[in-house]
């Protein structure tokens, strides 16, 4: 079997040019200059659901229309940021102004200090919240004595904080914290997919609370002395846009911006990848870094088993308003990092980030920045609702929670159709079903399937790069 560009290299075809896509890329360029790629995206930028927006005019805003950071724990994205000689770039989140509140039973309560998500790793500011009742504090702490679970199958997220730590836990702060991460259900929400640290918590030491402490003790064990602090939660002065044009410029090989990719066939070595503007490309590997919904469609006509399977990830659409207000407009409104509604409240919105006070730089002189998070299995019927109605509603909805009644200087609307994987219960097991299922020489990667985070998504990009040149190594080997 001989590479389907013969005498010249072997050729990887990379579809999808968002932070997985150029991860693949990138990924290819550091491993070998023994072949080509061609990256294939359908916009005319690259970058996905990465973008910043920066709008000046009556002031300077730097508006995330996506993510607004990546957590630096996950090692992919921080390596690959330092590649790209961008780690001096770095800046934290402000680390003078971290509270949260929630907004719970009509008023704004703090989130209690030393939590780990919803675990307490500090009892004493947990037992002083006013955000549980005194009953739902005590049910919290039978976490302590409670026996672990035996069976270690997937369950939701919804099951597993309400048999640890009670139902108000999860209704109050779990439901609008590690639901709104993912803009999930929390009844449908695989553990095992998106916080698989607490179930293993649990399974190794019986308790949640055990569990963490005893996780972040190790953490902490583990820094060397002097090394210099890295942020938990990272971004750049500019935005994530920073991380996305040097990476876009640094990719060595063919990049086709508003270039669809029509369908897949397989070929005798390899693949035949067919665009929309009529070209074919040979392929000795493909990488399928688009959405699940997309990848179903092109690989039909030769996967269809792996088509039907991938087309039951389910997906939501969400969506932001940025708001920019006159600091003297906001100056009875609690400075904070943001604030989470939980879904029992029935509120329109999801949550809201004072994004100049968590971010230096955001606003230009005596501006605040607010980013309004709307849509999702939270709140579709505001997806659905027109730009006018919907500033209306976040309008309102801002001016009965947070007593903000002044005009904004400026507004900014980012939707995202169809743009939130679903990890329902079992999702992890349905994803390697799709893996086992995909041809030789075809490969997933991005959000849909292991994380969808950014060093996440890189990650599956570089693993999926890997898995390529594997098998184009395979092939000029039987050659």
């Amino acid at each position: 079997m001989t590479p389907t560009m013969h005498a010249s290299l072997p050729h990887v075809v990379i579809v999808g040019g968002g932070i997985t896509g150029l991860s693949a890329a990138h990924a290819l360029d550091k491993s070998s200059d023994r072949l080509r790629y061609t990256l294939i995206e359908r916009d005319a930028r690259l970058g996905g659901k990465v973008r910043t927006d920066i709008v000046e005019g009556q002031g300077r805003y730097v508006i995330e229309a996506g993510p607004d950071s990546f957590l630096t724990q996950k090692p992919a994205a921080l390596g690959l940021v330092r590649d790209l000689g961008l780690a001096e770039r770095l800046i934290g989140s402000n680390q003078q102004q971290k509270t949260v509140y929630i907004y719970s039973r009509g008023r704004l309560e703090q989130m209690p200090e030393g939590l780990m998500l919803v675990v307490p790793l500090k009892l004493g500011p947990f037992i002083r919240s006013g955000l549980l009742s005194l009953p739902g504090r005590l049910r919290a702490g039978l976490d302590f004595i409670l026996p672990r679970r035996r069976d270690p199958g997937d369950e939701s997220l919804g099951d597993f904080i309400r048999r640890r730590m009670g139902r108000e836990v999860l209704e109050r702060m779990a439901e609008p914290l590690m639901s709104g991460i993912h803009n999930a259900e929390c009844e449908r929400q695989s553990i095992q997919a998106t916080f698989p640290r607490f179930q293993q918590a649990e399974r190794t030491h019986g308790s949640l609370i055990r569990g963490l402490r005893a996780e972040q003790k190790a953490m902490r064990a583990k820094r060397k002395p002097g090394a210099p602090a890295v942020p938990a939660f990272a971004s750049f002065p500019n935005g994530l846009q920073e991380l996305i044009d040097r990476l876009s410029a640094s990719i060595q090989g063919s990049v086709l911006r508003d270039t669809g990719v029509a369908s897949i066939q397989k070929a005798q070595n390899g693949y035949r990848v067919l665009l929309e503007n009529g070209e074919v490309l040979d392929a000795d590997a493909v990488i399928m870094a688009t959405p699940a919904y997309a990848t179903a469609q092109i690989v039909r006509g030769f996967a269809p088993d792996l088509a039907a399977q991938l087309e039951q990830i389910r997906y939501v659409s969400t969506g932001t308003v940025t708001l920019a207000f006159r600091s003297s407009d906001l100056a009875h409104v609690k400075p904070c990092a943001g604030v989470l509604l939980p879904r029992i409240e029935g509120r329109k919105i999801n949550a809201v980030t004072m994004s100049s006070i968590k971010w230096e730089g955001r606003a230009s002189g005596d501006t605040t920045l607010l980013r309004v998070f709307f849509g999702g299995s939270h709140n579709p019927g505001t997806f659905a609702l027109e730009d006018p109605q919907l500033m209306e509603t976040v309008r309102a909805e801002l001016r009965e929670l947070l007593g903000i009644t002044a005009e904004p200087l400026h507004t900014h609307i980012v939707r995202w159709h169809r743009a939130n994987p679903q990890y329902d219960v079992g999702h992890l097991d349905r994803v390697a079903q799709m893996e086992k299922a995909s041809p030789q020489g075809l490969y997933l990667a991005g959000c849909a399937y292991r994380g969808v985070g950014i060093p996440d998504c890189v990650q599956q990009g570089q693993d999926a790069a890997k898995r390529a040149l594997g098998r184009i190594a395979q092939l000029v080997a039987s050659n």
